[in-house]
C-alpha cells in the first residue's frame, strides 16, 4: 500500500491511499481513524483492514494530478541519517570502510515535500544532492535484534540528503550542514514494507538537469536497513514515525574533478524502483 499527505487547493493536510492515477480519500470515509500519519502508522495493525476495505470500495477518491503532495510525514520525531554507507562513496570520498555505523541527524526543519523548489541558502556556495532509501520506523523499540528488526520498520520512500558541503567540512559534527531549511525532501509517499519484501535490491538513481549522476542498488549498503535498527535502538528508543535516510551511493558532486555543485535552476530527480521519485528545482533563497 502507498500511504500519502496531501492537500487539496491549499486546504488542511489529508491521508490517503495512492491507487494508480488517483488517491482514495480515506480520511473521508473513516473520519475518526487517524489525524496524521504518525498516528496511523502508530494504529496500522488495528487500522489497517479498515482501510484496505475503504480502498476497495474506492467510493472517495481523487486524481493524482489534483492535489499537492505534502512530506509523508510532516514532523517526524526523528531524522536519523547514516553517513559512509556505500562502498564507491567512501572511496570517492578518499575514506576507509567504517568499523563502526557512522551516524548524524537532520532537524525537523528541513522536511520539505517531494516536488517542491528546495533553497540554495544565502551563506553556502557549495549545495549537494544525496539520493537515499529511507524507511519508516512502525513498532516502538529499544535493543531490537536484527532478527526482529523487520518488524520494526513500516515502509519506505524516497530521500534527497540536500547537504551544505562547506558548513559540512567546517566541523566534524556535520548537523549544521545537513539541517538547512527545505533540505529533507523524501516521498513521494510511505510504500508500505509488505509491499516490498526485501529492500536490498532496489536500483537507486540521481539525475542532474537529464545527467545521470548516482546509479546503485540498495544491496551495495555496507550496513543494511536491519543493522542500523538494530544499532541505533541500542542508543534511543525508536518510535512510529521516525525515519531515518539509510546512505548514499557514489556520484555526489562533491566528488566530480572538479567539483560541481548546484545552482539556481537546477533540476535534481532521485529514484528507486518500486518507491516512486521524487524531484525539484532548486532556488536562491530569497
Amino acid at each position: 500500500m502507498k500511504l500519502v499527505t496531501f492537500s487539496v487547493h491549499g486546504g488542511f493536510p489529508e491521508i490517503g491511499v495512492v491507487d494508480g492515477t488517483k488517491i482514495v480519500r480515506i480520511q473521508h470515509a473513516l473520519p475518526r481513524l487517524a489525524s496524521t500519519m504518525i498516528d496511523l502508522i502508530d494504529t496500522w495493525s488495528d487500522a489497517c483492514a479498515e482501510v484496505q476495505r475503504v480502498v476497495e470500495k474506492a467510493e472517495h477518491t481523487i486524481a493524482l494530478e489534483q492535489v499537492h503532495l505534502l512530506p509523508p510525514i510532516a514532523r517526524p520525531g526523528k531524522i536519523m541519517a547514516m553517513g559512509l554507507n556505500y562502498a564507491d562513496h567512501v572511496a570517492e570520498a578518499g575514506l576507509e570502510i567504517p568499523k563502526h555505523q557512522v551516524w548524524f541527524c537532520k532537524q525537523p526543519n528541513t522536511v520539505h515535500p517531494p516536488f517542491a523548489p528546495i533553497q540554495i541558502p544565502k551563506t553556502s556556495t557549495s549545495v549537494d544532492y544525496e539520493v537515499e532509501l529511507v524507511f519508516v520506523i512502525g513498532k516502538r523499540g529499544r535493543h531490537v535484534s536484527k532478527a526482529n528488526a523487520p518488524d520494526h520498520v513500516f515502509g519506505y520512500c524516497v530521500g534527497n540528503d540536500v547537504t551544505a558541503r562547506d558548513w559540512q567540512m567546517r566541523t566534524p559534527q556535520w548537523v549544521l550542514g545537513k539541517s538547512f531549511d527545505s533540505h529533507g525532501p523524501f516521498g513521494p509517499w510511505i510504500t508500505t514494507a509488505d509491499e516490498i519484501g526485501d529492500p536490498h535490491r532496489l536500483g537507486i538513481r540521481s539525475i542532474v538537469n537529464d545527467e545521470v549522476r548516482q546509479n546503485s542498488n540498495t544491496r551495495e549498503l555496507i550496513f543494511d536497513v536491519f543493522d542500523q535498527v538494530a544499532y541505533l535502538s541500542q542508543a534511543m528508543t525508536l518510535e512510529p514515525g521516525d525515519i531515518v535516510f539509510s546512505g548514499t551511493p557514489g556520484g555526489i558532486g562533491a566528488a566530480m574533478k572538479p567539483p560541481v555543485f548546484l545552482e539556481a535552476g537546477d533540476r535534481v530527480r532521485c529514484e528507486i524502483d518500486e518507491l516512486g521519485a521524487i524531484e525539484a528545482v532548486f532556488e536562491n533563497e530569497i
